[in-house]
């Protein structure tokens, strides 16, 4: 048997990554990538695209999709309303968002969110405990008695119970899950990866964007 010239083996594999790249770009699909909330949710973000991220400093995968969220966001520009919420599904990652809350009232959240993530998944620090938080958020420079004030305070405790709401709400069945304008949802499980995931939110913000378009 006559093995195939070299030029048309190198010419059939490039066509067949071509239609793999081809294929992996496909727009995501509904029932599959993202669902589509029934009935959908009122948004409070005007003009701007409301896009919702539910995670837990404490799950791996969410730290996992910082920095492709992030590289996202330099593109997406300011009609974007990106929102961060806390999930509280369990005692740990209730005390995780009791800190995000906290840390964001005093206005600290976007130097120390990252951080966070750092610290706890690298460094061993056990930051979902209070005693561990407090000292932590006192050695990056931030005073510690305001901090435990608020972290108790009935403000605090009412966006936790808020956020704990917004899991039911919004379907969210697990974390990171992103909602895009009240109508849509996917997940690093959904898309299949946290790249895909990025992937498939900016595809729903075109999506969502055109629809208010129409309207």
């Amino acid at each position: 048997m006559k093995s195939l010239p070299r030029r048309a083996v190198l010419a059939a594999l490039a066509w067949s990554l071509a239609g793999g790249a081809a294929l992996a770009q496909q727009p995501p699909i509904s029932g599959r990538e993202f669902a589509e909330l029934s009935p959908a949710v009122p948004i409070n973000t005007g003009d701007r695209i409301e896009v919702l991220e539910f995670f837990y400093y404490g799950c791996p995968v969410c730290y996992e999709a910082q920095p492709h969220i992030a590289k996202w966001l330099m593109r997406a520009g300011p009609d974007i309303a990106l929102i961060r919420v806390p999930a509280a599904f369990t005692e740990s990652s209730e005390s995780f968002a009791r800190t995000f809350y906290t840390l964001s009232a005093m206005n600290q959240i976007a130097r120390l969110h990252w951080p966070i993530y750092d610290n706890h998944h690298f460094d061993g620090r056990q930051l979902n405990e209070e005693k561990n938080i407090v000292e932590w958020v006192a050695s990056n420079g931030v005073d510690k008695d305001k901090f435990t004030t608020l972290w108790h305070s009935p403000e605090i405790e009412a966006q936790v119970a808020s956020a704990k709401k917004a899991l039911d709400t919004y379907q969210v069945k697990g974390v990171p899950s992103f909602v895009v304008d009240g109508k849509y949802i996917t997940s690093a499980k959904m898309a299949g990866s946290t790249r895909e995931m990025v992937r498939v939110v900016e595809y729903l913000v075109g999506r969502a964007a055109a629809e208010r378009k129409k309207q």
